[in-house]
Parts: structure tokens; sequence; C-alpha cells
């Protein structure tokens, strides 16, 4: 199947190919989109097959009408109602409405005569032109459906009676009264026109609108109590019914047994029932999947599983082609050849699926490979993790195969040798098997095997002494378990941790293993022993004991196991210690060892420091010696100026009196 970008589907037959409509992003100009088709490959390959088949916010119900050129479909943000003409691939009208549509139906082979059930109990009548009548109901309304030879439509909600409005008269008729609380859908038979109402405690109501009364009740809850959450009748004799757990019931009128149960396994409400009788298939969704299955034998014919959730879906009469109204703004459009061919406005599609059978593609992860991390470490790659090379996805990387094959090459040149080797040794083993042999224990896990076989003996002796039954078979002549006594991979490591801690218990429960046999074995030869109930006592005895006894061997594994790896980690400081150190020989100097000469060195610098420090103190004492000498020679004495004359002319002298 072809792989779509906004679905992933499960086909389970080669000739079933699946073609994905989907519509570029709305917000992209015209312009735009046409650049991305001629440099995106991807988007190449998409197909608009109906020019804006998309609602606003979500789409809750999609339906085709009789004569197949018209494509209606009810959605909102804000509540409205969208033709489509197939003829001419594009949207024909929109008429928005005061408020969601629970439920509508196409009253004419076109689409001039239209019946909408809202939300607000409103029922509105739409014709050719427009808006044409609306009326109201009692009760809060579910579903619907249109008895034609009579003109009525019956409408099943929030209550126990079944609302009749007739279209001829213009009128409400008397309701049918059921045994239900609620009534979550209806439906009418194409036949014989039998009307049936399906409720919330899981039961099925048929009435005969001829007479106006109930002609057969019918139980559907299995173990629990589901509700009934869609009903689609088949012929005369068949009906199928949905409930709220998931589950699709087969029944024939005449039977009140389903003649076929099949589970969707998602646990939610089946929303859409539909039959195929050109192939004899049921397509039935719940708001996860779509299940296309045989409806005698319940073999699943293919699934497919859009990435939102699915509110309805709707068959193409006569095709292959599924229309869906999901939880999106997008619209759905799956084209499944095996179910039928392209209906006549799109028989384009059926050229384009022979020329993807002609050329097959691979797919996306042909050309990688799945790594591990310890796949990476043992090729020494784990420096390319967060890197282009590496995508991430689940516990481990795809990496490319091209890049792996070169770098395994590279870390074992000699891989494909001891690959070759294995294989011609294998041969020859099998070869050998086919001569008469003598019993010997394998070569892997000998002492396994021998266990085993004594175990097997055991079990024999047992089995012949009581004379009834036959031995257990055993683990080494199961072919399920061959490998594990062939491949050295599976080779019993007895010294690792693991097998350490484990052993006790292992040996324990053989033990009690053996004593159970030799008690059987006792039990199965008749002897007349009074102290037999002492001997039971002493035996159970022994067994309290011997479960409190492999405790304590498991802790002294455990001490062991602690002081190996103390005396590891005391061995591997002791030779990192006792390592040899590397001398440096001069001319006329005695051996010295690096760490002397490194210590000399660093008091080398030390002193050097120093030196250079005291230099540079004498220097600047020096400096300001010779500085204060030549100060001293410039200044002049002041020794001969006397105190008297000084008096006179200073601050403080007789000048300051006069004034």
């Amino acid at each position: 199947a072809r792989r779509g970008s906004s679905c992933v589907v499960e086909c389970y037959s080669l000739c079933q190919i699946l073609i994905t409509f989907v519509l570029l992003t709305q917000w992209l100009s015209d312009r735009k989109k046409r650049q991305l088709q001629k440099k995106d490959v991807e988007i190449q390959r998409r197909i608009e097959l109906i020019q804006d088949f998309e609602m606003p916010t979500v789409c809750t119900s999609i339906k085709v009408s009789r004569d197949g050129q018209f494509i209606l479909a009810a959605g909102t943000y804000k509540p409205r109602i969208r033709c489509y003409d197939t003829y001419q691939l594009s949207l024909k009208f929109e008429r928005c409405l005061d408020s969601d549509v629970v439920a509508f139906d196409i009253l004419s082979d076109d689409y001039s005569k239209l019946v909408f059930l809202h939300c607000d109990r409103y029922v509105e009548f739409h014709s050719q032109h427009g808006h044409y009548y609306k009326t109201r109901i009692p009760k809060f309304g579910r579903d619907f459906s249109y008895h034609y030879p009579s003109c009525d439509l019956y409408f099943v909600g929030a209550s126990s009676e079944v609302f009749r409005l007739n279209l001829e008269q213009g009128r409400f008729l008397n309701s049918l009264q059921t045994d239900a609380v609620e009534n979550n859908v209806c439906d009418i038979n194409p036949i014989h026109h039998l009307f049936a109402t399906g409720s919330s405690e899981g039961r099925v109501e048929c009435w005969d609108p001829r007479v106006r009364n109930r002609v057969g009740k019918l139980d559907c809850a299995l173990s629990t109590l589901p509700s009934i959450s869609a009903l689609k009748f088949n012929s005369s004799l068949t009906m199928a019914v949905g409930t709220s757990t998931g589950q699709v019931l087969l029944y024939d009128l005449r039977s009140s047994q389903p003649l076929l149960v099949k589970d969707h396994l998602y646990n939610l409400p089946i929303n859409s029932l539909n039959f195929h009788n050109q192939l004899d298939l049921v397509v039935s969704s719940d708001s996860k999947i779509i299940k296309i299955w045989n409806k005698d034998t319940g073999k699943l014919f293919s699934s497919v599983q859009p990435q939102t959730n699915i509110n309805s879906v709707c068959v193409y009469p006569n095709s292959g082609m599924l229309f869906t109204a999901n939880e999106d703004p997008k619209m759905n459009t799956f084209y499944i050849p095996a179910l039928g061919p392209a209906p006549r406005w799109c028989s384009f599609l059926d050229n384009l699926t022979e020329e993807l059978e002609e050329s097959p593609e691979s797919t996306v992860y042909d050309d990688y490979k799945f790594v591990t991390r310890k796949d990476l470490e043992n090729l020494g790659l784990s420096h390319l993790i967060g890197s282009s090379l590496l995508r991430a996805y689940m516990h481990g990387f795809f990496m490319d195969i091209r890049l792996y094959h070169k770098v395994k090459s590279m870390v074992n040149p000699f891989a494909y040798e001891e690959y070759r080797k294995d294989k011609i040794r294998q041969k020859i083993e099998e070869a050998r098997t086919q001569r008469v042999q003598v019993k010997k224990l394998p070569k892997v896990n000998k002492e396994l095997a021998l266990k085993l076989m004594e175990e097997g003996d055991d079990e024999a002796e047992v089995v012949s002494r009581k004379k009834k039954g036959k031995a257990l078979p055993s683990i080494l002549g199961d072919d399920r378990f061959k490998v594990m006594f062939e491949n050295p991979d599976y080779q019993v490591d007895e010294q690792s941790e693991e097998f350490r801690l484990l052993n006790p218990i292992v040996s324990k429960v053989g033990q009690k293993r053996k004593k159970k046999l030799r008690l059987i074995a006792q039990q199965a030869v008749p002897e007349d022993n009074d102290e037999e109930p002492e001997g039971r006592a002493s035996s159970e005895e022994e067994s309290s004991d011997d479960d409190k006894s492999w405790v304590e061997e498991v802790r002294e594994q455990r001490r062991l196991l602690r002081q190996e790896d103390r005396d590891r980690r005391r061995q591997e400081r002791k030779d990192k210690t006792s390592q040899p150190q590397f001398y440096q020989i001069k001319a006329g100097e005695e051996f010295r060892s690096f760490n002397d000469m490194a210590r000399k060195q660093k008091l080398q610098k030390y002193v050097f420091g120093n030196v250079l420090c005291s230099e540079q103190q004498k220097k600047q004492q020096q400096a300001e010696r010779e500085h204060h000498e030549e100060r001293k020679k410039l200044r002049r004495s002041a020794g001969h100026l006397s105190s008297s004359r000084g008096r006179g002319r200073g601050w403080g002298g007789r000048g300051r009196g006069r004034h």
C-alpha cells in the first residue's frame, strides 16, 4: 500500500493499493503551492481530488446522494452544510445553520430535499433553494430514519418514546412506546421496512410500521451491559449491531443468538456500520480505526487508521472509495482497488493504481540499519550520538546501512571469513546428525544437559513405578531449545554474579523436586506402614528448614562477592603504586628519578624568584639614595636670614600693626 502523510494503513492483501488524497496547507497561496509542487516530490504525489474538500474546524457526518453525484457533509464551526458536485469536482454550495447538526438525511435522489436534526431539538427541512421549514420535537433527538412508503420520520433520543412526524400530512402522529429509558440509534430495513431501535440498556426492539406494534425484542448485552451505539440492516434478514464497548454483532432476524461477534479491541464505541455487498464485507469503525472484514468468517480484510479521530464513515456505492468525517478540517478520502473500481467521476485512479503496481517503491527504512547504544559502543561510534548521521528511534538509532557496513568491515575485517567458517561447520554438523550416533553430551552447556538427563531419568523411574501416564518431554528433545545447546552465545557462565546469586535458589528447587519425585514413588508402591503421618510431618519440617537455608546461602554468596570486589580494588591500587619509575641520565651526574628532578626544578624556580626580588629591592634603594643626594646639592641654605628682619616683613611683623 502507498504510504500517505495523513494516515497509517495496514493491508493484508498484496493486491490492495490505497491512495490518500490530502490537501496542501490552507494558508499557502496558490503561487507557493505551485512552487512546492515543482520542488517537493512528496507534494507532487499528492492528489487534490475534490477542491476545498474540508470544513473550517470539524466535520461531524458525511453522506452521498442516491444518484452518486453529490456529497454532503455537516460540520462546525460555525455550523454549516456543504454540498460537493462530483462531476465538477468542486464545492456546489454552502449553507450556514443556527445550531450543530446531530444527524441528517437525504430524502431525494439528489440534494433537493434534506432533513437536519439539530442539537437543540429542532428539525429543519431544506429544499433546493435553501431553508424550507422548521419544527421542534418534545425531547432531545439522537438519530432518525425515514420510512419512504408512509412518508414518516421516526425520531429517537433521550426518551422512551419514538416520535413520528408525517411529512404528507404535516403533523405528528402517535408515538411508539418502547421499554427502554433512552434510545440511541434507529434504522429501517430497505426491503420489508422493519423499524428497529437500539437502546442504552443494550436491547434492540423491532416494530412493524404497518400495524405500529412491536414484533420482536433482542438482548444484545454480552457479559457486561453495553449500550447500542450503531445499527444497520443488510438485505432482508441480516442486521449488524455495534456496542459502546467496541464489539460488532451480526444477527439473523430469525435467531436471538449472534452469528458472529467481531471485537475492535480498542474498547471504543462503534460509531459507523456499512455493508459492502459485492465482496460480503462489513466496514465498521470507531473513533480510532476503520476495519474491513468478512461477514461470514470475521477474517480481517484491511484496516485504515487515520491520525485524527473518526466521527463517521461513508462508503461510495459500488466502488472501493471511502469518505471519513474526522476531528480535523480535512475530510479524508481512501481508495482501495481490491474493494471495487473507482467511481465514474474519478476513473483515472485505476490507471494510477496500475502504475503503482508496476513500479513498487521501497519503504522508508530499507536503507537504514537499527542499532542500539551497545552496538554503537562496539563499533566505536558513540561520538555520533546527537549528530545528523543517527536518527533516534525508541531505544536505539537508525543509521545509514552503507555507513554501518563500512564501519563493520573496518572494526572486524575478518568477520566474513569467520561467518563463512561457522556456516561450513554448521553444514558439516547437520550432515553428521543424519548418521547413526551414540548419545553423548552436547558441546555447549554440558552441565545443564547432564542435569536435565538426570531429572528425566528420575521422572521416568517415577512413572514406571506408578504405571500410569507418560513422562513429560525433556528440554533436550524439544526443537525450540535446541539452539541453547548448539550456539556458544547461550553458554551459562557459572562465575557470573547473577548465576552465583540464583544458584542457591535453583539448587534448592531442584532438591525439592527430587524429594517430591521420591515421595511420589514411595506412595506409588503399596506398603502397610502405620508411621506414614510422622514421615509426612518430618518431610514438612525439612521443607520448612530448606526454605530458610537458601536465604543464608544467598547472603553468603553476596558476602563473598563483596569481598572479591574489595580484593580486586586493593590489587588495582597496589598495581598502580608498584609501577616502574623512569630515570634521566646526564653527563657527570648520578641517576636521578623524574620525581627528584621535578622537585629540584621547583626549588630552583623558587630560589631564583627570591633572588630576582632581592636585586630589584637593592636597585630601588640605591636610586632613592641618589635622588636624596641630588636634592641636597640643589637646596639653598637659609641661615643668613635673621629672625628680626623676617618678622618686620612677614604677616606677624610691624606692617600688620599699621593697618
